[in-house]
C-alpha cells in the first residue's frame, strides 16, 4: 500500500485504537481514529477514507448502524467489522450488511493488517448489498473457538446464496444446527426446511421417502404421497448422513441435482421442484468414493461449497459458556433453578476427551440439572462415567486446583480419611523436589522448605524415604 492510502479506525477501546495506529503506520499507511461511530458520519460527508475498520458495539450508534449508511452513500469502500462478541449473529450480520470481512476479537495484529491491505486491494470489487433483515438468532450455535469463527464466517457469506454445501463432522458436532443456521439465513428461510436422515430410513422406504409415490405404487400405497423433495419445494433440503444412501438412490438423487425434476414411485409424469441441497456426514466421501461406495460425479455435485465443523476436543474453549447455556436452557424446561458450576468443574470439563461432542455436553447438562443436589456443581457432582474418563489436557499448572480436583475424585468415589494420605504424599514431593533442587544438600533444601535441618531429617525417616548423601553434610551442623 502507499502512503496516500487512508484507514479510519472506530473503537470506543483506546487500547485497541492505539495498537492498529501503530500497525498500520509502520506499513506506511495513514489514519485516523474515531471513539464513535457518530464522528465518522458525519466526517464521511467531507472526507473518505480507504477501508474503515470499526468495533460492532460502541456506544451509540453501532458498527452495523456505521455500515449500513456507508453502504448506502459509499458502497464501494471496505469496511471491515470486529468484535469481542464472538457469535454466530455478529458474524452473519456483517456479512449481510456488506462487510469485506469480520474480525473476532482478540486478533493478531499481523493478521489484520494483512487484511486491511486486502480489503483495500478488492475495494473495486465491493458491490452494493441491501441492508440484511432482522436475524432470528441461533444461540445453539456458539464458539469464540477460531475453528468455529470460520463456521460462522462461512453462513455469512453464504448468506446471499442458494449453492449446494456439504457439512462434514463427527457425530454430535452439530452438523443440522448448522444447517438449519444456512437456510435462516439464506434467501429461503420463508419456506420450508425438511430434514431426512439417510441413516435411520430403511433402504427399501428411502426412494419412497425423497420422491414420494403415486396411488397403488405397492402394497399398501392407499393414497399419494408427496415427498421431502416436494415438501420441501422453494425451500431447503437437508440430507443428513449422505454417505449412507444407498447406490440405486444415489443415482436418482443425481438426476435430480442435474434436472430439478424426478417422477414419483409408481408414476409417469415428472414433477419439477426448486429445492436447495445440504448434505452431512460423519464419513470421509472421498475415501467411500474410491472404495465405490459412493458415485464420485455425485460428491461433486454435493461438494461445492464444504464446511467443516470442529470436535470439542478442538474447541475447549467453548466448553464453559456452553455448558453456560444448556444448564439454562435444561432448568427452563424443568422449571427449576439453574445450576452454576465452579470454576474447577469447568475446567475439569474443558479437560476431558468428550467423544460425544457436543450432544454429550449437552446430556451431560441435563443429567446435572436433574441430579446435582446443590446449586453449584462439584467435580464430585458429575455423572460416574465422566469422573473415571482421563483427562486430555496439557498439564495443570495451578496446584490448588489440581489437588481440589483430586480430593473431588476421591470423595466421589467413596473414599475417607483423605489427610492420611494426601499430607504424607505432599510432604514427600516437597522433599524430594527440594533435594534435587540442592543436589542432595539438606541443609539447602531445609532452608528452601522453611524448615530446620533436623526437622528435615525426621520427616525423612517417618516417610520411610531412602535419600542418598543423606550424611554428606552432617558435621555442617551448628
Amino acid at each position: 500500500m502507499s502512503r496516500s492510502e487512508t484507514v479510519w479506525i472506530v473503537d470506543d477501546d483506546r487500547s485497541i485504537r492505539w495498537v492498529l495506529e501503530k500497525a498500520l503506520q509502520q506499513e506506511g499507511m495513514t489514519t485516523q481514529s474515531f471513539d464513535s461511530a457518530d464522528g465518522v458520519m458525519s466526517r464521511l460527508a467531507r472526507q473518505q477514507p480507504d477501508v474503515i475498520i470499526s468495533d460492532i458495539r460502541m456506544p451509540g450508534a453501532s458498527g452495523l448502524d456505521l455500515l449500513a449508511r456507508i453502504r448506502e452513500q459509499h458502497p464501494r469502500l471496505p469496511v471491515i467489522i470486529m468484535t469481542a462478541h464472538s457469535d454466530l449473529d455478529s458474524a452473519v450480520a456483517s456479512y449481510q450488511g456488506g462487510a469485506f470481512e469480520y474480525l473476532p476479537k482478540p486478533f493478531d495484529v499481523d493478521e489484520a493488517v494483512a487484511l486491511v491491505k486486502r480489503a483495500n486491494q478488492h475495494a473495486q470489487e465491493q458491490q452494493s448489498q441491501e441492508a440484511p433483515p432482522a436475524l432470528t438468532r441461533t444461540p445453539e450455535i456458539i464458539g469464540e473457538a477460531p475453528a468455529m469463527q470460520e463456521v460462522f464466517r462461512a453462513i455469512g457469506r453464504l448468506s446471499h446464496s442458494n449453492i449446494t454445501v456439504l457439512i462434514n463432522g463427527e457425530s454430535g458436532t452439530g452438523k443440522e444446527l448448522v444447517a438449519h443456521a444456512l437456510h435462516r439465513h439464506s434467501p429461503r428461510a420463508a419456506s420450508p426446511f425438511i430434514a431426512l436422515n439417510m441413516a435411520a430410513i430403511p433402504k427399501d422406504l428411502m426412494e419412497s421417502e425423497l420422491f414420494g409415490h403415486e396411488k397403488g405404487a405397492f402394497t399398501g400405497a392407499a393414497n399419494l404421497r408427496r415427498g421431502r423433495f416436494e415438501q420441501a419445494d422453494g425451500g431447503t433440503l437437508f440430507l443428513d448422513e449422505i454417505g449412507d444412501m444407498p447406490a440405486d438412490t444415489q443415482t436418482r438423487l443425481l438426476r435430480v441435482l442435474a434436472d430439478g425434476e424426478f417422477y414419483r414411485v409408481g408414476g409417469h409424469t415428472p414433477v419439477k421442484v426448486d429445492v436447495r441441497i445440504i448434505a452431512a456426514t460423519h464419513q470421509n466421501l472421498e475415501t467411500l468414493v474410491h472404495a465405490g461406495k459412493f458415485r464420485e460425479d455425485l460428491f461433486h455435485r454435493l461438494n461445492v461449497i464444504r464446511i467443516h465443523i470442529p470436535r470439542m476436543s478442538d474447541r475447549r474453549e467453548d466448553i464453559p459458556t456452553l455448558a453456560r447455556h444448556f444448564l439454562s436452557r435444561a432448568a427452563q424446561e424443568l422449571a427449576v433453578e439453574p445450576k452454576l458450576l465452579k470454576s474447577e468443574t469447568e475446567e475439569y470439563l474443558k479437560n476431558l476427551p468428550w467423544p460425544g461432542n457436543v450432544r454429550q455436553l449437552e446430556n451431560t447438562c441435563r443429567w446435572i440439572t436433574v441430579m446435582a443436589s446443590g446449586r453449584e456443581v462439584h467435580i464430585s457432582d458429575l455423572p460416574p462415567e465422566l469422573l473415571s474418563l482421563p483427562q486430555d489436557s496439557a498439564p495443570v499448572t495451578n496446584w490448588e486446583q489440581a489437588l481440589r480436583q483430586w480430593a473431588d475424585q476421591a470423595l466421589a468415589r467413596g473414599q475417607s480419611n483423605l489427610l492420611d494420605s494426601a499430607v504424607p504424599a505432599f510432604e514427600r514431593i516437597m522433599i524430594e523436589t527440594a533435594l534435587k533442587h540442592t543436589a542432595g544438600r539438606r541443609r539447602d533444601a531445609a532452608v528452601l522448605l522453611g524448615w530446620g535441618r533436623n526437622t528435615l531429617t525426621r520427616k525423612i525417616k517417618e516417610l520411610g524415604m531412602k535419600v542418598d548423601g543423606g550424611d554428606d553434610d552432617e558435621g555442617d551442623e551448628a
